[in-house]
């Protein structure tokens, strides 16, 4: 016993609209596949000061990127609720430090909001955390977010944290937590779209 007959056949009219679809889906897709779409998401705004500073200190300069994309999403004139400032939002107090110790030029809280200045002074701390924590990125940026005592005391005294990517969920604080696992997202992103640049 057979039962009724279903017919597949399309109108004209059909298959110039599944054509039409079709082709549409194959151009988002494109674009979607293109680094020129992921560019404009992911955008590094004062790149050849990035990419200078980064050298001046043997960083990888996607980092630098993505702290900053993390931090402020390149706008410099961010001021953050704790005071935070700038590009790289630096605490006022962190920044006299930074000068202090670097000797870069900097004459006070208006220098923060010079793009230049600020991308000095943050990959300039960058580089020493990740010098203070023997290379490990996951711990310098931890810091950079939390401050270098208490990353220290999570790895040394509470052993609450190995400080491993792939483990950051254990990071008792929610804001560092998630603070590193976005940096190392955008990091990854920016490695794929400019890192061979």
């Amino acid at each position: 016993m057979t039962g009724p007959r279903i017919s597949w056949s399309l109108t004209h009219r059909q298959k110039r609209k599944l054509s039409l679809w079709l082709g549409l889906l194959m151009v988002v897709l494109l674009i979607v596949s293109s680094n020129w779409f992921w560019r404009l998401l992911y955008p590094i705004y004062y790149e050849e000061t990035i990419r200078q500073e980064a050298a001046v200190h043997g960083i990888d300069p996607m980092m630098v990127a993505a702290v900053i994309r993390v931090e402020s999403k390149f706008k410099e004139e961010n001021v953050s609720h704790v005071g935070a400032i700038g590009l790289m939002q630096l605490m006022p107090n962190t920044a006299q430090w930074v000068a202090k110790e670097s000797g870069i030029p900097y004459k006070g809280v208006e220098d923060l909001s010079d793009p230049v200045t600020n991308i000095k002074m943050g990959t300039w701390y960058l580089a020493w955390l990740s010098k203070e924590f023997k290379g490990n990125w996951v711990t310098a940026i931890a810091a950079y977010n939390a401050g270098q005592g208490r990353v220290s005391k999570w790895l040394y005294q509470e052993h609450s944290w190995d400080g491993r990517l792939e483990t950051a969920d254990q990071i008792t604080v929610g804001e560092t937590r998630h603070y590193v696992q976005r940096v190392f997202y955008s990091y990854d992103k920016y490695k794929r779209l400019y890192g061979d640049e």
